[in-house]
């Protein structure tokens, strides 16, 4: 029985850990065992757990991150004791998902995995492993990860460093470390990932696009009766900020008549509802699939007004429930819409997702969601799109 080792700093928890959790349940299905090293967060899974580092390792990464910007050269135990446990385990393919997250030391996981045979397979999330700092520089218009970065303008920025600037030596080792193996094959989530990293020191590596996708049998559409009537303008992230569009929010809140439309914004913490408070409605994340599915459905637009992100798994989710979606031409998000399904506006129009709010309400949800439904169905399986994750590692492993 084959063996398949993913990595990734969370587990069934957040959009890239369920991702890894439904790829091992997907393996599990085609007679593969299915071992997943995580970081941080987690939730039970059918996969066979390896917990790396601890919650030490972790706040002293962090603060190496912070201090020196050293984001991915700490956690060295932690790493020494993981490339343990890959070397008893001998798994068949290796997969990593986000390596960055405060709990892997890459110069010593890429040194061990640039001297084995075993193919390894890497799902990219973002752009962090082709820059010398940050997870995502489009909000920027940062090019520096073309040829060489250095004074970085997004120190400030996931990583964080409040000091230091040590993205040139970051980007040469990255650089030298991750083109240096000849087993890797790259997968990004969209196709305009996949252009960023053909542009990228990566470009030589096999690269290959599998979009995301979701659990139908969860998320569909449900007939449920909303508290008070109006309009739901549905808006979830994990962490709500600027750059995912809260302020946005809240300039189309001031826009809308309010007596016909209501926002309801999940994923936020209790001080930003507190603050929030007569403007939108607020409720914390939720770790219940069943109950997002549930606000999905009842949600009569979902409006993702994102500055950065590579290819949100929320657009799928509302989609499979039967809504429309409204979404910013941000990364690869405009990628999972169609013109039935949904529409794209330049970001930062809040005019224009105004308008585009009172048509579908003119129009009424019902005039989009067998269309969205579909579109789920067609293009955003799980089953269907991580198989082709297990197609690939069978390719590999009969090389």
């Amino acid at each position: 029985m084959p063996k398949l080792l993913q990595i990734n700093s969370c587990i069934n928890w957040g959009s890239t850990g369920k991702i890894a959790e439904q790829i091992g349940d997907v393996a599990m299905q085609n007679g593969w065992e299915s071992y997943v090293a995580y970081g941080r967060s987690m939730n039970p899974s059918k996969s066979e757990l390896i917990k790396v580092g601890t919650k030490g390792e972790v706040i002293l990464h962090g603060m190496k991150t912070m201090l020196y910007d050293g984001h991915g050269l700490g956690s060295k135990h932690a790493t020494q004791q993981l490339v343990k446990r890959i070397q008893a385990l001998n798994p068949d393919i290796i997969h990593l998902h986000n390596i960055h997250g405060y709990y892997i030391n890459y110069p010593i996981l890429f040194e061990y995995l640039n001297s084995i045979d075993t193919p390894i397979v890497w799902t990219l999330h973002d752009c962090w492993s082709f820059t010398g700092h940050c997870a995502h520089f489009v909000v920027s218009g940062c090019e520096k990860w073309k040829t060489m970065c250095e004074n970085c303008e997004l120190k400030s920025a996931y990583p964080r460093s409040y000091f230091a600037d040590n993205s040139k030596a970051n980007f040469l080792l990255k650089k030298k470390l991750f083109a240096a193996n000849p087993n890797m094959h790259i997968i990004t989530v969209s196709e305009w990932l996949a252009g960023l990293a053909r542009e990228s020191f990566m470009k030589n590596a096999d690269i290959r696009v599998i979009n995301n996708g979701v659990d139908l049998d969860i998320f569909r559409p449900q007939e449920l009766q909303k508290e008070n009537g109006k309009f739901m303008i549905l808006g979830v992230t994990n962490i709500w900020s600027s750059e995912k569009g809260l302020d946005d929010f809240v300039k189309l809140a001031k826009m809308i008549d309010n007596d016909k439309y209501e926002i309801v914004l999940i994923g936020l913490t209790h001080k930003q509802i507190d603050s929030l408070s007569g403007i939108v409605k607020g409720i914390r994340r939720t770790d219940s699939v069943e109950q997002l599915a549930r606000y999905y459905s009842m949600a009569d637009a979902f409006v993702n007004l994102t500055y950065s992100d590579s290819f949100p798994t929320t657009n799928l989710e509302a989609m499979a429930c039967g809504t429309p979606v409204v979404t910013y031409r941000t990364g690869g998000s405009p990628e999972a819409v169609s013109d039935d399904t949904g529409f794209i506006v330049e970001q930062g129009d809040i005019t224009e997702v105004a308008r585009i709010i009172e048509g579908i309400a003119d129009k009424g949800k019902n005039q989009y969601s067998r269309q969205c439904r579909a579109r789920a169905e067609q293009c955003f399986d799980k089953d269907k799109n991580f198989e082709k994750y297990i197609d690939l590692y069978k390719q590999l492993i009969t090389k």
